[in-house]
C-alpha cells in the first residue's frame, strides 16, 4: 500500500504544481495584444518590449521576442515567435510525464500487492494444511484492497491529467492566436515605415 501511496503523493505534488504554474501563466491575450499596439504607437517598439517584459507570462514572453526581432524584418521576427513558442510550450507540458508515470504505476504496484497477498495466503494455507476460508479471507482482503487502492490513484491523477492537458491546450492556442495577431501588427507597422 506504502508505494501506490507515495505515487498518489508525488502525483498529486506534479498536478498542484502544474495547476499553480498553469493559472500564473494565463494571460488577457486580447488586453495584452492591445496594449502593445498603444505602446508601439505612443513609444515605438522599445516601449512596447518595455511592457512585455514588465508582463507575466508566456504570451508576454512570445511577444516580447518576436519585438526584440522586429527591426530585423517580419519573417525573422515570425520565426523568432515560432521557435520561442515552441519553448513556452514546453514548459507548459513539464512534468506532465511524471503525473502520466504515476497514472501508470498505481494499478500496477496496486496488482503487485494483490499478487503477493494471493502468495501470502497460499503461504497460509500451505503452514495450516487447510483450505478453510478464514485462514485464507485476510490475505486476500489484503491483496484486493491494494488493487482497489492503486485503481482510485490511478483514477484521481488521471482526471487532474486530463484537466491539465485541456488548460495546456487552450493557453497554447491562445499564444497561436495571440503570435497571429502580433505579426499582423508587426506587418502594419512595417508598411507604415
Amino acid at each position: 500500500m506504502s508505494p501506490v501511496l507515495l505515487c498518489m503523493i508525488l502525483g498529486l505534488a506534479f498536478v498542484i504544481e502544474r495547476i499553480i504554474y498553469l493559472n500564473m501563466a494565463s494571460t488577457n491575450t486580447d488586453k495584452l495584444l492591445g496594449d502593445v499596439e498603444s505602446a508601439m504607437k505612443s513609444g515605438g517598439i522599445n516601449a512596447a518590449k518595455e511592457l512585455c517584459r514588465n508582463t507575466k507570462g508566456p504570451v508576454a514572453g512570445i511577444f516580447y521576442q518576436g519585438l526584440d526581432r522586429a527591426n530585423e524584418g517580419v519573417d525573422i521576427a515570425e520565426k523568432s515567435i515560432v521557435a520561442y513558442g515552441g519553448v513556452e510550450v514546453g514548459r507548459l507540458e513539464r512534468g506532465l510525464s511524471w503525473i502520466s508515470l504515476f497514472i501508470a504505476l498505481a494499478p500496477m504496484l496496486g496488482f503487485l500487492g494483490t499478487v503477493v497477498g494471493m502468495i501470502f495466503a497460499f503461504d497460509q494455507i500451505a503452514a495450516a494444511n487447510n483450505i478453510s476460508p478464514a485462514i485464507v479471507a485476510g490475505g486476500i482482503k489484503v491483496a484486493l484492497l491494494t488493487t482497489v487502492f492503486g485503481l482510485i490513484v490511478a483514477i484521481i491523477l488521471q482526471v487532474f491529467y486530463n484537466y491539465l492537458v485541456s488548460r495546456i491546450d487552450s493557453i497554447t492556442g491562445q499564444m497561436e492566436e495571440a503570435s497571429i495577431g502580433l505579426v499582423d501588427l508587426l506587418m502594419k507597422n512595417n508598411t507604415k515605415h
